[in-house]
């Protein structure tokens, strides 16, 4: 069956925009070939300046495309979804990226045989440094699976995995940006306490962090590894890591990861 679009997105959040966006400045889709459903008037604008086509209600445009994103809130998924899916046509698939959903949940309200794929993407997607996990469901076939993670691959990384791991890839990367976030601003915070201005401080801070990723990615270094290589003994670094081993800091971010991932299956429930 032949459609208009190649990619319809219902919820025309920030995170539907990133997808969009990152798309588009990849060339992996022209902005022509997508379109989204958004009852803020404000919020479609967003993407009517980058040439996306926008509407109001998801009903409009459900039967229109190969690929049916669903970008809502887990608290709204399933009324939006019951909303859309009589129009769905038998050949397309269904993504979900809201956390906790699952893919049986999300088969449950459509016709028998249409695809669902579960995907946990980032934000960073909007700058062509996403990662995203992919779960196919009981009718996904592998080239369907594959057609939606070379379409996130578009915007990042995306790797396949089994759906029982999505909640932990939910509090790991998808929830992981701001964890980051929160590290980037502690840090430049605390080179303005040491007399740094704060666009020195954070320009240090983005850069530091940024550049440790791409280190790591490069070479496979294990982070204990790298801790060891700049921490000479008796040094800045040694005294700055005694200092967050003995505030908790792995401790903590083992409960933030604990904690997103209870939620995800409270979301799910």
């Amino acid at each position: 069956m032949s459609h208009p679009y190649a990619l319809a997105i219902i919820g025309g959040g920030r995170m539907g925009e990133a997808i969009a966006a990152g798309l588009i400045s990849s060339q992996a889709l022209e902005a022509s070939r997508i379109v989204v459903a958004e009852p803020s008037a404000a919020r479609r604008e967003v993407f009517e300046r980058q040439g996306v086509a926008a509407v109001a209600d998801g009903h409009e445009i459900a039967g229109q495309a190969e690929v049916v994103l669903m970008a809502v809130k887990p608290q709204v998924f399933d009324a939006v979804l019951v909303h859309v899916a009589d129009e769905l046509s038998d050949d397309a698939i269904v993504v979900s990226i809201a956390a906790g959903i699952s893919t049986a949940r999300v088969e449950s309200h459509l016709r028998a045989g249409i695809a669902v794929v579960r995907v946990m993407p980032n934000t960073p997607a909007m700058v062509g440094a996403g990662m995203a996990v992919v779960s196919g469901g009981s009718a996904a076939s592998d080239e369907q699976v594959e057609r939606v993670r070379s379409l996130f691959e578009a915007v990042g990384s995306a790797l396949v995995v089994d759906e029982r791991y999505q909640d932990a890839a939910t509090a790991i990367s998808g929830s992981g940006p701001a964890y980051v976030a929160l590290v980037i601003d502690a840090l430049a915070r605390a080179g303005v306490a040491q007399g740094l201005t704060r666009d020195v401080a954070q320009a240090l801070a983005v850069a530091t962090v940024s550049g440790t990723a791409e280190l790591l990615a490069a070479t496979g270094m294990h982070p204990e590894e790298l801790v060891d290589a700049v921490a000479s003994p008796g040094g800045t670094t040694i005294a700055a890591v005694g200092a967050l081993e003995a505030g908790g800091l792995r401790s903590t971010i083992a409960e933030a990861v604990a904690a997103a991932v209870r939620r995800a299956k409270e979301l799910g429930a």
